[in-house]
């Protein structure tokens, strides 16, 4: 007879009951799930939600399609941003990326 036949019976013995071992997979599964990309994601929101928040004129940002300019005017869902001289856009709050250090596009 072959001796791991022998330790084979102990081992299911000892181990978790299988309803218990079959409801901890998902369990460990939606954890991870959460810490690696919704918590992350919930996050970065929070940030863009405070830094649309914080904009004001004079402001230089960068639009999420690569539009740079200044900020002249905000309202409750749109900001007006000039781009070059006397030429100016309107686009959403939701669209600016990123709010540039000041002097960056003079230097551009």
């Amino acid at each position: 007879m072959n001796p791991i036949a022998f330790l084979l019976p102990v081992a299911q013995a000892t181990s978790a009951p299988m309803g218990m071992s079959t409801l901890l997979f998902p369990v460990i599964l939606i954890a991870i799930m959460y810490f690696m990309m919704i918590r992350p994601q919930m996050k970065r929101q929070k940030e863009h939600k405070a830094m649309l928040e914080k904009i004001a004129r004079g402001d230089e940002v960068l639009t999420s399609g690569g539009i740079a300019g200044v900020v002249t005017e905000i309202g409750d869902n749109f900001v007006t941003i000039e781009v070059a001289d006397n030429v100016r856009i309107r686009v959403q709050k939701g669209a600016i990326g990123n709010v540039l250090p000041k002097g960056t596009l003079k230097s551009a």
